[in-house]
């Protein structure tokens, strides 16, 4: 099967690229996916009706344009939607997006996942993955994380791993948050397990995938 997997950032984008092999299977045996990167979360328009530039590709804002057109296209059994749920009501977020792919016709299947509160809480997930990358990580701080909360997320992770914290991040301005995010993907992505991340968000992501696979082939 071939899945078209839609990520609001590029770090995403490089953390998923070490994960999906790890669930999906080497590229091309035999699923194939294809991911696209966004600059952003954006919101879901009002009417379903695009009126941002598309050339901005912020991902929520161009999603029902996306998910027609993938609906019409042959050859893509599935598409993956991959996006922090930041300080959104999960459920109601859920809802939200699942009617917008209802809305379209044809639909494509399409599979939403959310990362709760943001996608460092999947690294914060398997402790043994980030002791690899970042040995000196502040242990004691780590463990008064209580997974897949709202809580300042990626804070909580820059505090735990990188010199001076989320403040020295901040200070720096951008572009240094995104490269930061870029460096734990590259970091710790590679020594995640898959079977043993305590995150729920990211086994849901797991499971989801792996439903996909069973249903379709």
């Amino acid at each position: 099967m071939h899945i078209e997997i839609l990520v609001e950032d590029s770090s995403g984008e490089r953390l998923l690229a070490c994960l999906l092999p790890k669930i999906l299977g080497p590229q091309g045996e035999p699923h194939t996916w294809r991911s696209h990167t966004y600059k952003g979360i954006g919101r879901i328009p009002a009417g379903l009706r695009a009126s941002a530039d598309p050339a901005k590709r912020i991902l929520l804002d161009q999603l029902p344009r996306i998910l027609c057109g993938y609906g019409k296209t042959p050859g893509i059994d599935a598409v993956v939607v991959v996006v922090d749920s930041d300080r959104r009501d999960c459920v109601a977020f859920l809802q939200e997006l699942k009617a917008l792919a209802a809305r379209c016709d044809p639909a494509p299947r399409t599979l939403f996942r959310l990362a709760i509160e943001e996608v460092e809480a999947w690294y914060l997930g398997d402790r043994a993955a980030l002791e690899q990358a970042y040995p000196q990580a502040k242990l004691k701080l780590l463990d008064g994380y209580v997974q897949d909360s709202v809580c300042e997320t990626w804070e909580t992770l820059a505090d735990a791993i990188y010199p001076g914290g989320r403040m020295a991040i901040k200070k720096a301005g951008w572009p240094l948050p995104g490269q930061i995010k870029h460096e734990w993907a590259e970091r710790i992505g590679p020594f995640m397990d898959i079977e043993t991340n305590t995150s729920p968000s990211f086994r849901k992501l797991r499971d989801g995938l792996r439903s996909l696979i069973a249903e379709i082939t």
